[in-house]
Parts: C-alpha cells; sequence; structure tokens
C-alpha cells in the first residue's frame, strides 16, 4: 500500500495510466537578432493563451465556470505586463526565450513556493504550470493528451496541471495519483469539481505502480492500495457505495444553520485568497468570511497597490457576501514571503522575523493605506479587521492606534466608514496563547490560526519530514495552548474563532465545541462537510470526549482514540 494526502474524496478501482513527464530540457545561447527571438517568444505565449482558452471552455462544459476561472487565470498572469515585461527585458538583453521564460518564471515560483500559505504556494504550481507551456511551445513539445484513455482508468503523473486536467473524461476516470500537490492545490480543487477520487503527494508513485497495474485510490484516507484481493476489492466497493450515500446526505445540509444536536449555534465562515473568490464562499454556502488573506493584492505586481486598488477589491468582496462578515487580515508579509519590489533583506531565519504585523508597522504609510482602504470598504458590509502575527500587548495597540489615525483622516474628508469596527488578533504564536488573556481585553475578537500556531508550539516546521511527528494540533502542547486561548476569550466576552486547517478536521470538532469555540473558517469545499459533523455533537457529548483526551499524554494516543469515535 501506498500513502499520500487524501484531496478528493471517494473510491476508485482501475487500472493505472502512466502520463509520462516530458523533457523540456534546452541550451541555454546568446541570442543575435533580438527582434526575431521576441517574435518566437509572444507567438509561444499566443499558441499558450490560445490552448489555454479552449481548455478553458472544456473544463467551463465539463465542471462549471469556476473551476475554468483557473486556467483562465494562467492566461492573466502570462499576460501580465510586469511577468512579460521582464522576460522581454532580458531577451533584449540577447539571452534566448526559453532561458528568458525560465528564469522570470523561476523567480516567482521561488516568491510563492517561500509564503508557507497553502493558497499561495499553489500559485507556484500555476507558475510552473505556465512556464512548462510556454516553453514545450519554444521546444516544439506536443501537449499531453488524456482524453483518450479508456473507461476504468486510474491516472498516475507526477503532478497533475489544470491543463491536463482539461482533457479528462470523468465517466472514464475513476481515479488520480500524483506524486505533489495538497488539498488546495489546483488539482486537488479540479478533482473535487470532476468528483474523481484523488490523492496527491504520494511519494515515487509514478516509478511504484505500472501501466494497467489494477489499484484502488481512496481519496478520503490518502491510501493507494495495489495488488488488492478479491476480499478487498468488495469491501472497498461496499465504502463506495457508503460514501456516496453520505454524500447525498451532506447535501441536506445546505442552506440550513450550523447547529449542534442540542440546539448551539456556531458561525462557519469560509477562508479566501482574493475577492472572487468571495463567489465562492457564498456557493460553498458559507455564513461569510473568517479569513481574506490580502497577499494577493500585493503580488503579481511591480509596486504596491494603491490605496483605491485595495479598496475596489475589498469592496467587491464584501458586496459579493452581501451583508455577510468579511474578516480582513493585514499584509501578513515580510521574512520568508518575498515580493521582490519590497527588497526584503534575506533573514537567517524568516520565520522568526521581519513579518506581518512588524514589517507593517515600521512601513507606515503603507499600513495606514491598507487600512484605510478596509475602513472605506467598512461602508458597503460587516468588515472586520484582522492583524496577524501578534506576539505582544504593545503591537496591538500600535495597531489600533493606526485604525484610530485613519480613522481620523477619513472622518476630515467625509468619507464614511464603520466607525465601530471590529479589530482582532490572529492567535499563531506561542506568545499570543500565552498571553490571551491580556490580549482579550483589548482585542474585539479572536482568529486562531492553527497551522502558525502549530508550528511555533511545537518548535516544528511543517516542511521538514524529520520532524513532521511533531507537526499536529493534536499534540497535547497544541491543544491546551488552544483551549485557553478559547477559554481567555470567552472570560472577557469576545468572539473567538478558528481559520486554520484544523478547523474542519472531524476529529477536532468535538475538541473545538467543548472548549468554546464560536466560529469555524474554513475552505469552501468543507462546509457542508463541517457543518454535519457539528451537527453530530451534543455539548454534553463534546465535553466528554474532551475530558478524556486532555487526560492524555502523547499525540498517538489522542489521535487513536479521536479517529475510533468519529
Amino acid at each position: 500500500m501506498l500513502k499520500g494526502i487524501g484531496a478528493s474524496d471517494g473510491i476508485g478501482v482501475g487500472r493505472v495510466m502512466l502520463i509520462a513527464e516530458q523533457s523540456l530540457e534546452y541550451t541555454p545561447r546568446e541570442i543575435a537578432d533580438v527582434n526575431a527571438e521576441l517574435e518566437r517568444y509572444k507567438a509561444a505565449v499566443d499558441k499558450f493563451c490560445d490552448s489555454t482558452m479552449e481548455q478553458a471552455d472544456a473544463i467551463r462544459k465539463s465542471t462549471g465556470e469556476k473551476e475554468a476561472e483557473i486556467l483562465l487565470g494562467h492566461i492573466a498572469i502570462i499576460r501580465d505586463p510586469f511577468m512579460g515585461g521582464e522576460i522581454e527585458n532580458l531577451i533584449k538583453a540577447h539571452q534566448c526565450a526559453e532561458a528568458a521564460v525560465d528564469q522570470i518564471c523561476k523567480m516567482f515560483i521561488d516568491m510563492f513556493s517561500a509564503t508557507g500559505d497553502d493558497l499561495t504556494m499553489q500559485r507556484a504550481a500555476d507558475v510552473r504550470d505556465i512556464r512548462d507551456g510556454v516553453i514545450g511551445n519554444l521546444l516544439g513539445i506536443q501537449e499531453v493528451k488524456i482524453s483518450d484513455a479508456p473507461a476504468g482508468t486510474v491516472l498516475v503523473v507526477k503532478e497533475l496541471t489544470p491543463s491536463m486536467t482539461a482533457g479528462i473524461k470523468k465517466e472514464n476516470i475513476v481515479g488520480i495519483v500524483t506524486e505533489t500537490g495538497s488539498q488546495t492545490s489546483h488539482s486537488a480543487i479540479l478533482a473535487r469539481a470532476l468528483e474523481i477520487p484523488a490523492v496527491l503527494s504520494v511519494p515515487n508513485a509514478v516509478t511504484q505502480l505500472s501501466t494497467d497495474e489494477l489499484i484502488i485510490v481512496d481519496g478520503g484516507s490518502g491510501d493507494v492500495i495495489t495488488a488488492p484481493s478479491q476480499e478487498q476489492i468488495g469491501e472497498y466497493t461496499a465504502k463506495r457505495e457508503v460514501f456516496l450515500r453520505e454524500k447525498r446526505e451532506m447535501e441536506t445540509f445546505r442552506g440550513k444553520p450550523t447547529v449542534s444536536a442540542d440546539g448551539v449555534e456556531y458561525e462557519l465562515f469560509c477562508n479566501i485568497g482574493t475577492p472572487k473568490d468571495a463567489t465562492k464562499a457564498m456557493e460553498a454556502d458559507g455564513e461569510g468570511v473568517g479569513l481574506f488573506r490580502t497577499e494577493f493584492l500585493f503580488m503579481d505586481r511591480d509596486r504596491l497597490p494603491t490605496e483605491d486598488e485595495q479598496f475596489e477589491a475589498y469592496k467587491q468582496a464584501s458586496l459579493i457576501l452581501k451583508g455577510k462578515p468579511l474578516i480582513i487580515r493585514t499584509l501578513d508579509i515580510g521574512g520568508d514571503k518575498e515580493i521582490p519590489y519590497l527588497g526584503l533583506a534575506k533573514e537567517e531565519n524568516p520565520f522568526m522575523g521581519f513579518r506581518a504585523i512588524r514589517y507593517c508597522l515600521k512601513n507606515r504609510d503603507m499600513f495606514k493605506s491598507q487600512i484605510k482602504a478596509i475602513l472605506r470598504a467598512s461602508a458597503f458590509g460587516d468588515i472586520r479587521i484582522m492583524f496577524p502575527l501578534i506576539t505582544a500587548v504593545e503591537e496591538l495597540r500600535a495597531g489600533k492606534a493606526l485604525v484610530e489615525e485613519a480613522k481620523a483622516d477619513l472622518k476630515a474628508s467625509g468619507i464614511a466608514f464603520d466607525e465601530n469596527i471590529s479589530v482582532g488578533v490572529m492567535t499563531e504564536t506561542a506568545a499570543s496563547g500565552v498571553i490571551a488573556d491580556l490580549l482579550a481585553k483589548e482585542a474585539d475578537f479572536f482568529s486562531i490560526g492553527t497551522n502558525d500556531l502549530t508550528g511555533y508550539t511545537m518548535a516544528a516546521d511543517r516542511g521538514n519530514s524529520d520532524v513532521g511527528y511533531l507537526y499536529s494540533p493534536l499534540q497535547p502542547g497544541v491543544l491546551r495552548m488552544i483551549r485557553r486561548i478559547i477559554e481567555c476569550g470567552r472570560a472577557e466576552g469576545i468572539p473567538v474563532g478558528m481559520c486554520g486547517e484544523a478547523a474542519a478536521s472531524p476529529v477536532m470538532i468535538p475538541l473545538l465545541m467543548s472548549f468554546g469555540l464560536t466560529e469555524f473558517s474554513v475552505s469552501a469545499p468543507s462546509v457542508l462537510k463541517v457543518r454535519k459533523n457539528i451537527a453530530k455533537w451534543t455539548k454534553a457529548e463534546a465535553d466528554a470526549v474532551a475530558e478524556k483526551v486532555m487526560a492524555m499524554t502523547t499525540e498517538a494516543e489522542i489521535s487513536a482514540y479521536l479517529k475510533s469515535i468519529i
């Protein structure tokens, strides 16, 4: 059995079709005729955009408009004046088109990959797909075609790109296995939209599996069963029927409030990265947005976004939500999240360096511009401000003081805004947990970011496999930190939400209910599942589970117990 990340629920039983990775090797060379090379580059981009538009049309017909937007986004990226201008500058400096495309795309890939944020890192995969497509055109390589795959096929590929996905006939593909990707990658999003079971990040899947080999793909558990017995085939076929039945039941929660089995109501929000994502949150039946990551507004460009540009983005998201809450996290950039035009210094330990609120407070004009844009947008809906990476009360006070300055400026200019706008803290460090009682006296709300909170509390980098056993929200130290943050917030009467990945975990839900969490913020595809899982538990049942868990001493013990009762 092989193990990966379960990224699209369901069970698939079928035969392997291996998609070989194409070689994009080229020989860097100096160009004499710059104009001819520029024309060659532009022709390759035009061909890429034409092909991508055709693929987007195919996806629109098979899955829908929002999935087609993933590919349309590729066209927007390669047509971006900054990216195109930088590539053309290198060609004008006599680099060949292949090397110019490769170098500039690598700059963007490195920038997005360094963030540690799944949604932002997905942009790196998009740029890789674009780079491979344009360089493939320059080299005259034919695109991979998977439209001829027969019924009962499991696709096995190193990286399933959106351009590949456009050729999938969903009635013929019963499963997908890749060597890369995460639950938030576009390959996962498209697999879920196509309702095809998918397991991603299976090490060496392409070399470990053979063409026509019969395998079982469990997109929920992340298991890939090789050489299955007849007994296993029967077992998983039965599991598939249960999954399909439960999926039908999940739809019954659409349009319903998020309520526990004994009638306690919760807020169920979505995490977004762009204004357009607010549409996805609404389509998924989210009750608002618990985390708007504003980093995307600062990326893919050669200068800071203006106050007006930010205002329009925040206003657009708020109008889409039609009065539902929109929590906007101020710029979480710096350190490992590099934006070339900001000229950030390299740091030996960027996760503990000059980033997020620390960077913003030292760059007051930029920060004040963002805050004024958020305040202006607050006239159009229920908008709230959230500061990231708070580790000291002074940081919260300084941020709030800048909000008051921005309010005074707007008031003097006669510009409308919500004078009672809420200002909260993203609690994602050990320090914020330890001083949660102090922060709760000065913040209007808390939102727990479990991804960073787990890493900082356990001193474990989630990207380091050697310490991966420590990186779990079920570690006793992390659970105690989460419980403390919630208890401190409740003691001061402020709402406490969670916008980290743990908020959608079935095993975490009864614990969070027992601790007193009031708001869950998850990815759009997880909304109905979370609502269904919350509906399973009464407060008394959740308390009983939490009491047992908090008496346990190891993550393994806790994990095994919770999995046994879910």
